[in-house]
């Protein structure tokens, strides 16, 4: 049975062997790891790495570049940044083209598990929320500046909260009395606004909590450019691999990779099929979810989904 490979601070990379595999690393490779999180899949990456080979990661959490001091240097570099910045940060490498790219969408355990940056429902902290705490707006500013109609379009939009509109007058009825600054004071807020017989399954702020992050960090935009940006990097036999956690990033993955695998035809053109052009990508395999011994170790990995597309022609 394959292990399941736990990294420091008690993160565990999703889907660690399967996504790997799926990249079919080639020894003399350049590839990409566009969220380097721990270090759970780049570490993977480099052992299969020659001398020859190159890993370049991205990570917008400064925590998780100074993480990535123990591995070698001499074949890998990290990037404090946004994957979105693909085309700048492989420009500044002079690489053209790599053989393959890695996402692991989502919140990491470490962030999780740091009350300090505003990610959990579970514990009291600050209302941050960002990924990249040096830059952009926090959770709680956004929160105390927002109107009703906005904070209920993020909520609707990115956490598909029936209740958004509620949640949203809420919010803006108690910042009038105090200012929103801790992630316990959101959670109240959220609880107080949603009906008590709507509150069996899951904590009633997880939604609330998902929508707010994805806006601030600018998730589902990042994702979009980076897919758009990336594509045409791959070398052929080049592979992207692609983790989602929610059905907002995993709608936005699965549509962009049925496009650039379709084959565009006028609708009864009359052409022979040895006469279509050929597609320059192809869908390598289905879809694949976390094995029941993985979720056993890690329930994070229940929501997971992996999708895989390979460049065929140049």
């Amino acid at each position: 049975m394959t292990s399941i490979r736990t990294e420091p601070e008690g993160h565990f990379s999703v889907l660690l062997h399967e996504a790997v595999d799926a990249l079919n690393v080639r020894s003399s490779g350049t590839y990409l790891d566009g969220t380097f999180g721990r270090g759970g899949h780049s570490k993977e990456i480099l052992k299969k790495l020659g001398k020859g080979g190159r890993l370049i990661a991205v990570d917008k959490d400064a925590d998780a570049v100074l993480s990535a001091n123990s591995l070698p240097k001499e074949n890998f570099q990290i990037v404090h940044g946004s994957f979105a910045d693909i085309t700048r940060i492989l420009s500044g490498y002079q690489i053209a083209e790599i053989d393959g790219v890695l996402l692991d969408l989502g919140v990491s355990s470490p962030q999780l598990n740091d009350a300090s940056r505003g990610f959990s429902f579970m514990s009291d902290g600050p209302l941050d929320m960002r990924m990249d705490v040096t830059q952009g707006m926090s959770a709680a500013n956004w929160l105390n500046g927002a109107t009703a109609d906005e904070i209920t379009q993020v909520l609707k939009d990115f956490g598909e909260e029936r209740f958004a509109k509620n949640i949203a007058r809420k919010i803006v009825q108690e910042r009038q009395t105090c200012e929103l600054v801790s992630t316990r004071q959101l959670v109240d807020i959220v609880t107080d606004a949603i009906p008590k017989r709507y509150q069996v399954l899951k904590n009633p702020a997880t939604r609330t909590f998902q929508a707010i992050r994805i806006f601030v960090n600018r998730e589902l935009e990042d994702l979009e450019q980076f897919l758009q940006d990336v594509i045409s990097r791959l070398s052929v036999g080049g592979r992207i691999v692609v983790i989602s956690f929610h059905s907002l990033e995993d709608r936005i993955v699965k549509r962009f990779f049925k496009k650039i695998c379709s084959i565009d035809v006028p609708d009864r053109l009359p052409v022979r099929a040895s006469e279509l052009p050929k597609s320059m990508y192809r869908l390598v395999g289905r879809a694949v979810r976390a094995s029941s011994s993985e979720i056993s170790r890690n329930v994070r990995s229940r929501s997971a989904i992996m999708r895989v597309a390979e460049r065929v022609t140049a």
